[in-house]
């Protein structure tokens, strides 16, 4: 005999979840029948309405497989602090945006309003009035179990939500998934806080930093969504697979409306052919660069040795060099943008020639000024006077005039210093130059000196770690009148100018009162993982905490010592056994021979940025692409290839930290070559037995 629904729990809960679906279908039929034909008034806001409305039905996407809702409050009391009639107060469900009824009535409210918020930060020392809270587990898009919590009730000891464990851990094929029904209390408080400050999170592997990033976007959305609309959102990453393995996550929170770039992406004013080496990166990315192109930008300006003279008619006004000159020193002692003072100028000429008008009795108005302004004479003298700037040609003979670069450069930059950034080789012109990505940004740079940048609402900038002064600089312009969330982990610092606190990093940024969290608690690399990278901080990050994995689960781990790749391809092949992602990441020299090894054994691979399926889940990941990625399980291969394929051994062993840290469930490293003498384990660690998950699993194993 059937259980009666009213008797069910789940079964009542699956009824809610269809009427809510239901709901959300026809709130989406709806916008979809809305008549515009005839409330514009012209066709370019009909076109402006269109687009709205389309955005709107789009935002309300029904994804199959992405619960509606996955979690449910029930509070002890009603808004207004008294006991409701019946059991008790009010119950929402807390789900990825909100959902009424045909009455207005919400069926899901969106995890980011205000009443939602107890059920990231209610415990039982602060229930927060919260009676119960119900976590929902889903299979694909059917909701298969819960798991209650009784906060308020003294006799139920806390205890870890096993459905939480279990989303946390949930294999993952595909791009990254949002975290919102994991977000965790310490995660929460990043997420909703305000749009008018910085906010910088340093977060080790695991941690769920970018997620964190990505979520509050979501939320500044919600919270601030006309004023972001007009000003604009922007997601920075550091390449494009990156980008591409986190662009799901806010569609999945319906939001459509957000940009992403890479920082190349922003200074690209040229095209970029050649590279530097690093000595020379890191001159041209010091922030020192920025006064040697002011100073080069502005000694274009020359003050006036003659006067200008204006034929109106039958009269002649003589604006004397002297008087010329005040008006220059004033436009720059005003320290305004170059291109800004040069429109400036003409008009300040013509406000001289006012005066001498209104002198000589005549009542000029703003038509004959904008006319004065205009004279052949004033823009013969603006050009003599304040020429216009190509910042491209500037930066070119910086880099190509040793006098020019001298001059600028004295007292900022040394001899060998000017001497490192020098060109060897003449350069005929800024079309037939290789500019470096490191170029780029500063022709971006002098660029902002002579117009201002536009800026945007908001900022993220995720692995900024890697960043060199002027590169921060370039993201600061895009939010001078916005804020930040700054997200990165110091000991992932990759490049030879990496950063070396953020403090630091957000003074480049323009953003010094920003705030700085940290975030230890990590939910997604296992312990015996997270534990054996660790080893690595000593030398890499001295000052930083190592991340404590929270993790029940230690995860699969092994370092096997082999004599060929064949036994690379066979640990590939033997964790395809398991469900989920698996990432074979290799020092970049090595990634043609195990892709031929791989190609070889038949066994179907991709390259980062291309979306695993259930039929092809491998990727072959050079561990220069490795950041900021997550598989189920990761091979590592020749640790000792990773460190060396670094210029020095501090970025070589941080960059072995970031491969070592990409694995969620699971880590098997191979090695011919002795392993850095970094990993060898602290004498009070012992190399433990084999194992699977579910069991602790270090083991040394020889061929």
């Amino acid at each position: 005999m059937s259980t009666p629904v009213g008797d069910d729990p789940l079964a009542r809960e699956r009824t809610h979840l269809a009427e809510s679906r239901s709901a959300l279908r026809a709130m989406r039929e709806d916008v979809e029948s809305l008549d515009i034909s005839n409330v514009t008034g012209n066709w370019v806001n009909a076109q402006v309405l269109a687009r709205q409305i389309d955005e709107r039905v789009k935002a309300l996407a029904d994804l199959s497989h992405t619960p509606l809702f996955f979690g449910r409050l029930d509070y002890l009391h009603a808004p207004g602090g008294e006991r409701a009639e019946g059991a008790g107060g009010e119950r929402f469900y807390i789900g990825r945006r909100h959902v009424h009824d045909h009455d207005g009535d919400p069926m899901v409210i969106d995890w980011r309003a205000p009443v939602s918020q107890p059920f990231y930060r209610a415990s039982k020392t602060d229930p927060l009035d919260v009676g119960l809270r119900r976590r929902f587990g889903y299979t694909g898009g059917d909701l298969t179990a819960y798991e209650d919590e009784h906060l308020s009730d003294p006799a139920e000891a806390a205890r870890t939500s096993q459905l939480l464990q279990r989303e946390i851990e949930r294999p993952r094929v595909g791009p990254m998934r949002d975290i919102v029904a994991t977000i965790q209390p310490e995660q929460d408080e990043i997420v909703r806080s305000g749009l008018g400050g910085t906010v910088c999170v340093q977060g080790g592997p695991g941690t769920g930093k970018t997620a964190v990033g990505l979520h509050r976007v979501a939320y500044l959305l919600y919270a601030h969504r006309e004023r972001l609309a007009r000003t604009g959102t922007l997601v920075i990453g550091p390449n494009r697979s990156f980008l591409h393995y986190i662009e799901q996550v806010l569609p999945a929170l319906g939001e459509l409306a957000v940009q992403q770039a890479t920082v190349d992406d922003l200074v690209g004013q040229v095209e970029v052919t050649g590279t530097d080496p690093a000595p020379t990166a890191i001159v041209k990315g010091d922030a020192r660069m920025a006064e040697v192109l002011r100073r080069a930008v502005y000694s274009h300006v020359t003050l006036p040795d003659e006067p200008v003279m204006v034929v109106r008619g039958s009269r002649r006004w003589r604006v004397p060099a002297h008087e010329l000159e005040v008006i220059v020193k004033e436009l720059l002692d005003r320290d305004i943008r170059y291109g800004a003072a040069r429109e400036a100028l003409p008009q300040r000429i013509a406000h001289a020639v006012l005066v001498q008008m209104e002198r000589a009795g005549e009542a000029p108005d703003d038509r004959v000024q904008d006319a004065v302004a205009r004279n052949t004479a004033v823009k013969a003298a603006v050009k003599r006077i304040w020429p216009p700037v190509d910042p491209a040609k500037v930066v070119l003979r910086l880099l190509t005039d040793a006098e020019f670069l001298a001059e600028h450069a004295d007292g900022v930059l040394t001899e060998d210093e000017r001497r490192t950034v020098l060109r060897t080789k003449p350069v005929r012109s800024v079309k037939s130059a290789r500019w470096s990505l490191a170029d780029a940004v500063l022709i971006d740079e002098t660029a902002d000196l002579v117009q201002r940048t536009h800026s945007l609402g908001h900022v993220v900038l995720d692995e900024a770690q890697d960043l060199s002064p002027m590169q921060y600089r370039a993201v600061g312009r895009r939010c001078t009148t916005g804020s930040a969330t700054v997200l990165g982990d110091l000991a992932q610092g990759t490049t030879p100018w990496a950063t070396r606190s953020w403090q630091e990093a957000l003074a480049h940024l323009g953003k010094s009162d920003g705030v700085i969290e940290e975030l230890t608690a990590g939910f997604r690399v296992p312990t015996d993982v997270i534990g054996y990278a660790s080893r690595l901080l000593p030398h890499i990050a001295p000052g930083l905490a190592p991340v404590a994995s929270v993790r029940e689960n230690p995860g699969l781990f092994a370092v096997r010592e082999i004599t060929g790749t064949a036994e690379v391809v066979d640990a590939c092949r033997e964790l395809l056994a398991h469900e989920g992602s698996i990432g074979l990441i290799a020092a970049d020299a090595r990634v043609p021979g195990l892709r031929s090894a791989l190609d070889e054994a038949g066994l179907g691979h991709l390259a980062p940025g291309e979306e695993t399926t259930a039929e092809t889940r491998l990727t072959l990941v050079p561990a220069s692409l490795a950041k900021g990625l997550e598989y189920d399980y990761v091979v590592l291969d020749e640790p000792r290839a990773v460190v060396d394929g670094e210029p020095d051994e501090r970025t070589g062993l941080r960059r072995l930290y970031v491969a070592l840290t990409r694995a969620v469930s699971g880590l098997v490293v191979t090695h011919q070559a002795p392993l850095p003498d970094q990993l060898a384990p602290e004498e009070s660690e012992a190399p433990g037995a084999s194992g699977e998950s579910g069991e602790s699993a270090y083991v040394e194993e020889s061929a």
